[in-house]
């Protein structure tokens, strides 16, 4: 897929993302947001999947380790096909696979999130299941960065660099954003690229809102010939798309009503490539 259709799928992704959340009146809209374009440019460009053999063996994992922004998945993986779109209505309401966390169960996802810190350590132990078993399948884990303040992160960062597994990626969303304020005031995390080149990883800082500079970093990571994990920092906006939406703590799990829906939606319209 070309980074013109790439870019057309981000702004769908996210209409249907507010769509969801408009209807149920709830849903961590902002989180999945900020990682819009890096879940996208995974998904059509860079996982090797297969829809109709959801549990391929030699599939890569994708690992939803930040699962309050798991809502993104959701329509990507109705438009890969693992799910009907019309299922997509069914978010957050009685009955449903769609959460506002994703679960194992649902076509397409590796991973039961909720509890933060966890996601790292089951990626981890899939690379190495991979490389203990002489495949080629890579996997791939999504994290908050206030979720690096888990010392399981710090735990599993140490073994994947120990066991050199070069087919493991892990993006940060460095939204510099927690539930209830900025990382940097609750906690201090920088220097971050410092701290997991000390834990013996690659690290390459990216602009997670630019597609062409993504395609730029995960197209070309099959090809890397280092023995070690690799970091991408993934510089973003809570709620990017939306500005009276981003950079804003409070909108944390809250989904606009009323007017704030109306000029939602035009704002999406507005940003359409």
């Amino acid at each position: 897929m070309t980074e013109q259709e790439i870019k057309l799928k981000v702004n769908w992704a996210k209409h249907k993302v507010l769509d969801m959340c408009c209807a149920a009146g709830k849903g961590h809209l902002t989180s999945a947001y900020s990682c819009a374009e890096v879940i996208a440019v995974l998904y059509y460009a860079v996982l090797r999947l297969d829809p109709k053999v959801p549990n391929w063996k030699i599939r890569d994992r994708f690992i939803m380790s930040k699962n309050h922004g798991s809502l993104m998945t959701y329509p990507i993986l109705a438009d890969l096909g693992f799910l009907e779109e019309n299922e997509l209505k069914t978010f957050m309401q009685d009955g449903t696979r769609l959460g506002g966390h994703s679960k194992l169960g649902i076509p397409g996802v590796e991973f039961s999130g909720g509890s933060l810190g966890i996601g790292l350590g089951v990626a981890t132990g899939l690379a190495y299941a991979a490389k203990m078993d002489q495949e080629d399948w890579m996997t791939f884990c999504l994290v908050g960065d206030a979720e690096c303040y888990e010392g399981a992160i710090w735990e599993a960062a140490m073994l994947a660099a120990h066991q050199q597994l070069n087919n493991l990626v892990l993006i940060i969303d460095r939204n510099r954003l927690g539930i209830t304020g900025f990382t940097e005031d609750l906690l201090q995390l920088e220097p971050l690229s410092d701290k997991w080149r000390a834990f013996g990883w690659d690290v390459c800082d990216v602009n997670g809102h630019d597609v062409h500079m993504l395609l730029d970093v995960f197209t070309a990571i099959r090809e890397r010939r280092n023995q070690k994990p690799l970091a991408v920092i993934s510089h973003t906006v809570k709620g990017h798309g939306i500005d009276f939406m981003s950079d804003a703590p409070l909108c944390h799990g809250v989904s606009p009503q009323g007017i704030d829906q109306e000029r939602a939606y035009a704002q999406l319209e507005e940003n359409k490539v």
